[in-house]
């Protein structure tokens, strides 16, 4: 499938305008043709070619991939470099940014593509990192029918944004759509504890959810550049399949809405 990109800047009541960056499914004589929509969270280093990359792959399948630029209060849309500079930058404006500003590009972003004339009106989110914290937050929008969390950060510590105070796991009930968090068992970003705490408080909210660890996995294990040494083409083929599954099944499908009612659990073997 073709892919055009391009980008719109969208105003934001917080601080200047967020670029989006739109990575388009094209199909060759049907200029009509309708396609579902995900948002696609970065990391700390905002649009980077390792997420490029990743938005590509998304749209390849059949979505209209919106990308924002997270850290427009404080500078442009350009990625931050993978090095010292960057790094420092990146974590610094991660708590210099309100929430509730992180929720506004959210919205804004799955605004973005609803306006579309080629969008079916289904919505997903993905991130990773940073972003698999706000694909998790994005999920908090009923819009969203399912989000993908790559080694979400700060959920368990409840420390994203100004304040170091978020209220993301105490709003986990809020969450109709399904997720899917997967992790490295490995990653040090968020310990053993952490997962426990997020796993544990998902199933207690009653949310629908799946929970992936790879046993030998670190932080960034999909990252396919500068990822000093993790990164594992092989799982993070495996862990795109999973996202593939379930984007498919929830924004491809034409199931209706989750009735929510309790499956009969079968005691055979």
């Amino acid at each position: 499938m073709l892919i055009q990109e391009s980008s719109i800047d969208v105003a934001t009541k917080s601080g200047g305008d967020m670029r989006i960056f739109l990575f388009h499914p094209s199909i060759p004589n049907y200029p009509k043709a309708k396609f579902p929509g995900v948002v696609v969270f970065s990391e700390i280093y905002q649009v980077t070619g390792p997420v490029s990359r990743f938005a590509r792959q998304i749209a390849s399948q059949g979505y209209i991939v919106a990308a924002p630029s997270s850290y427009h209060e404080f500078t442009g849309p350009e990625a931050l470099a993978y090095d010292g500079p960057g790094t420092d930058a990146g974590n610094a404006w991660k708590i210099a940014k309100k929430v509730e500003a992180y929720d506004e590009d959210a919205t804004l972003a799955v605004d973005a593509l609803l306006k579309l004339d080629t969008c079916t009106g289904k919505i997903g989110a993905t991130g990773m990192c940073l972003g698999g914290h706000l694909a998790y937050r994005c999920a908090l929008d009923p819009r969203v029918l399912s989000s993908v969390c790559y080694f979400a950060t700060d959920i368990h510590s409840h420390s994203l944004g100004l304040g170091l105070n978020d209220d993301s796991l105490q709003r986990a009930g809020d969450i109709k759509g399904e997720l899917l968090l997967i992790f490295g068992k490995m990653d040090n970003h968020v310990p053993s504890a952490g997962r426990d705490l997020i796993r544990k408080t998902l199933h207690e909210a009653g949310v629908l959810f799946s929970f992936y660890e790879v046993a030998w996995a670190q932080h960034a294990f999909i990252r396919d550049e500068l990822s000093k040494g993790r990164y594992d083409p092989a799982i993070a083929g495996i862990c795109f399949e999973m996202l593939k599954e379930l984007f498919s099944r929830t924004l491809s499908s034409t199931l209706g809405p989750r009735s929510g009612e309790e499956v009969e659990i079968e005691d055979v073997c």
